[in-house]
């Protein structure tokens, strides 16, 4: 027999994975609507500057008397307020543009680095083994059992308040989940017949770490970075809401949110319920195209 009889057979789609992974995303039609909202939402916040119709931080653009006014009413430089005004005159959709900006930057941003430190240390964690592995993994552990947002407050209280501030706080309160993550999938990567026949070729351990055992993980890190993304959003967004996130100069939509509490019981909701209903929106095209992904990166989780 030759080594073409021995070879597996193609993949119908091909030799590349990302058409099967798309393949099986593609799929579910809840998957894809989601993943086009979320990139509409990425690309309006992304085009904030040139399409709001207000910026809603430039105090010369703002005017005191066009606090709290209802959607759909007119005045301003924003010409017509579809979505009303907040307290201080601020054009409503507009500032949930920029709001979506800062919210994003903070969610994919803290998921980047906190996924890079936490990879860096479940790999290191597998592939040392003894001592080292249990020590990263306690350290590890001990992070986990205390609550996400008990950590990122005590980051905020001792730091202040402040855009870095908080993405740091977010990437001490996900780096572990990560390193997990990484360190279960690059053990089981470890024992496999191609990283022993590496290393019979006295590879160096790095390079078949990072050439050969990484990429087989980020399958399931990619998923968890779905998740995580969310839930970072959702993290800031609380600690702004109390007052405690970023800074009123630059605020996200838990910001926006607070703005109109105070508002609620006198019937002006508007100021509360439109950035809500975006950070809804936001975090559920979110999870529900990284639940349809891991299915598609892992066929034996899906229905």
């Amino acid at each position: 027999m030759s080594l073409a009889d021995e070879a597996p057979p193609q993949s119908p789609l091909g030799q590349s994975p990302f058409r099967a992974v798309w393949r099986a995303f593609s799929a579910s039609g809840v998957a894809v609507g989601s993943l086009a909202v979320f990139l509409l939402l990425v690309g309006a916040a992304l085009l904030a500057p040139w399409i709001a119709p207000q910026n809603p931080f430039d105090l010369t653009q703002l005017d005191v008397l066009d606090g709290r006014l209802p959607p759909g009413s007119h005045g301003g430089a924003a010409g017509v307020y579809w979505l009303g005004t907040d307290d201080q005159g601020r054009d409503m959709l507009s500032a949930i543009l920029h709001g979506l900006r800062l919210s994003l930057v903070v969610g994919i941003g803290s998921a980047v680095v906190a996924g890079s430190a936490g990879t860096l240390v479940g790999l290191t964690a597998a592939q040392a083994g003894g001592r080292v592995d249990a020590a990263l993994m306690r350290l590890a552990d001990l992070q986990l059992s205390f609550p996400s947002i008990l950590i990122a407050l005590m980051v905020i209280a001792f730091l202040g308040r402040g855009t870095a501030n908080v993405l740091l706080a977010l990437i001490l309160v996900e780096w572990a989940y990560y390193a997990r993550a990484a360190r279960s999938a690059a053990l089981v990567e470890l024992k496999s017949e191609y990283v022993e026949a590496a290393r019979c070729l006295v590879l160096p351990e790095r390079r078949i770490l990072l050439r050969h055992v990484l990429p087989n993980c980020l399958p399931s890190l990619v998923v968890i970075a779905t998740t995580q993304v969310a839930r970072a959003i959702a993290l800031e967004a609380t600690l702004s809401f109390l007052g405690l996130g970023v800074s009123v100069t630059e605020p996200s939509l838990g910001l926006l949110i607070a703005n109109g509490r105070n508002y609620v019981l006198s019937g002006e909701t508007w100021i509360s319920l439109y950035p809500g209903i975006a950070l809804l929106v936001l975090m559920a095209a979110i999870n529900l195209a990284g639940d349809r992904l891991r299915d598609a990166l892992n066929p034996r989780l899906g229905s």
